[in-house]
């Protein structure tokens, strides 16, 4: 009894340990097909599947809408800087006496004379009080931060602390006093002479600037041809003479902000049906990205958990941690990429119906997140064409050498921060394009690749032997060690990474325990056409 008793027992035991083998067993072969199918291309899916690809469609689909969409929004948007930056031309010339378009102006030009300064003032101001008279624009005055129609005169002195005595020293403190003075416009215009205000008695020795500012609103009709609504702006207009350097120069220079404001008081006869449409093509954008979004964030939440069923099996079957290299496979960046293009182009779609519809004028905004969206969605496209061979090698590549390049950029960046701050303080006072922190580094990178070098060379003043030297030294020192030495290990870090990367291509990729626990890819489409793999999974990916 004892003995049958015994050989039950172990019957029992055989038949557990049985079970459980087989259920580990089945456990890791769903496991593995389902890992085989969660890294198929989209076209071994759809051959185990027989289903259309929804995602790779959502993205095709995708990619012409939101470019259709950046293009219509660019035409647009064109128009509107042209039109700001033909305002700001045109101010130049209206308000400014003796402008002249060219490249050394640059918006300012000098005065050198006391009779210079008066005329340049009185002109300025007459052509605000007969601005409808003599402009070509469709101007007209607006009113200040006081809500009053008028052009302000502020002019900026030293404090005198004693009556001015001709024979005397000059006499003046480091406070500064300013003093304003507003210019009111009249009907009929009548014109103004400086010398009926004493304010305008400028104490040269002692002013330091003097300041016009007044606004004007204007409408660009440009839209109404393509059946849309006009665009109303605000143009603050800000004129300065500046003398703070008191070197016997004052520089003019004219500033102009336009800003957008809603059209009051208008009326537009006749269809504008092109804005309908634009409105609802914005909206069918929107739902597209709005689907992408969805799929795409449903893929991430189903690799994360096969990422935890594998690595949970992994430590229960073979008692080790999954590497963190294998980890990162789970991790699609491609699927991050197309959801930050997806939010960007719902936010930009957002901006542009309120432009459309004249309740928002961000353009510059919304041309960062349209455009910036786009430039994603592009890219995205690199996801599928990486599927093959022939064109992976790209991404493989840039994938292989970004760590070694991150590091080399971080060693270079060093020599280049210190080549920019050296020549920024000697070569600053000396050279055109020098003179700003932002500008030298635009220099430096331009050497780097070769443009513009003699034109860097002969623009140095060759008035101090020893600053010409160091300059030619800097120079060279800095083309030598850049374009021969750093560029060229640049270079090859790249070149070595693509050639380690057509040598897996040749002779196989090395084996990680991902690539090994995965290692049945002859069968795997044969075992789930027959119906093996998860179907969560399965029906997802």
């Amino acid at each position: 009894m004892t003995a049958n008793n015994f050989s039950l027992n172990q019957v029992m035991d055989l038949q557990f340990t049985t079970m459980s083998s087989v259920d580990s067993t089945g456990e890791e072969r769903r496991l593995r097909e389902d890992l085989n199918y969660f890294f198929m291309s989209p076209c071994e899916k759809y051959k185990a599947r027989r289903q259309l690809p929804w995602k790779l469609c959502v993205q095709i689909l995708k990619i012409v809408m939101v470019t259709a969409q950046l293009i219509c929004f660019g035409l647009s948007n064109q128009l509107v800087a042209s039109f700001k930056e033909e305002n700001s031309i045109a101010f130049k010339h209206l308000f400014l006496k003796g402008y002249q378009d060219t490249d050394e102006n640059e918006g300012s030009f000098v005065l050198y004379t006391q009779q210079d300064v008066y005329d340049s003032v009185s002109y300025a101001i007459n052509q605000y009080l007969q601005l409808q008279s003599v402009t070509v624009g469709n101007y007209a005055y607006d009113t200040n931060a006081n809500n009053e129609t008028s052009l302000q005169v502020c002019k900026q002195l030293y404090e005198r602390s004693v009556p001015v005595n001709p024979n005397n020293k000059l006499a003046v403190t480091p406070m500064i006093e300013t003093d304003c003075l507003n210019i009111e416009p009249s009907d009929p215009p009548t014109e103004w002479k400086i010398s009926n205000s004493s304010f305008f008695d400028l104490e040269f020795y002692r002013l330091i600037a003097l300041e016009l500012s007044f606004k004007l609103k204007g409408i660009d009709l440009q839209t109404i041809h393509n059946n849309g609504l006009p665009d109303c702006y605000e143009f603050g207009i800000t004129i300065s003479f500046n003398n703070a350097a008191h070197s016997g120069v004052i520089r003019i220079s004219l500033e102009s902000q336009a800003a957008s404001r809603e059209c009051k008081d208008w009326e537009i006869t006749g269809p504008l049906s092109s804005t309908h449409y634009i409105l609802v093509f914005d909206a069918c954008v929107m739902v597209i990205c709005l689907i992408s979004l969805i799929l795409c964030t449903r893929s991430i939440i189903l690799s994360l958990k096969l990422h935890k069923r594998f690595i949970t099996f992994f430590l229960k079957r073979y008692k080790k941690r999954v590497c963190l290299s294998d980890r990162l496979e789970f991790l699609n960046g491609w699927f991050i990429l197309i959801i930050a293009s997806d939010l960007m182009t719902i936010a930009g779609s957002i901006m542009k119906i309120a432009i459309t519809a004249k309740n928002l004028t961000t353009y510059d905004v919304c041309s960062i997140f349209l455009g910036t969206s786009t430039l994603f969605a592009w890219v995205g496209v690199i996801r599928y064409l990486g599927y093959f061979q022939t064109y992976n090698v790209l991404i493989l590549t840039m994938r292989g050498a970004f760590p070694k390049v991150l590091r080399f950029c971080c060693c270079a960046g060093m020599i280049y921060l210190g080549y920019m701050f050296c020549g920024w303080i000697v070569l600053g006072p000396y050279h055109s394009k020098f003179e700003k922190l932002s500008a030298v580094a635009e220099c430096l990178f331009s050497l780097v690749n070769g443009d513009d070098m003699f034109a860097t060379f002969a623009d140095l003043q060759e008035k101090n032997n020893l600053l010409w030297l160091f300059s030619r030294i800097y120079l060279y020192s800095f083309i030598s060690l850049f374009i021969y030495m750093v560029l060229s290990l640049f270079i090859a870090l790249i070149t070595d990474t693509y050639e380690t990367i057509k040598e897996y291509q040749r002779n196989g990729f090395p084996k990680t325990d991902l690539r090994s626990f995965m290692d049945t890819r002859p069968q795997q489409l044969h075992l789930i056409q027959m119906g093996f793999a998860d179907r969560t999974i399965r029906e997802e990916i």
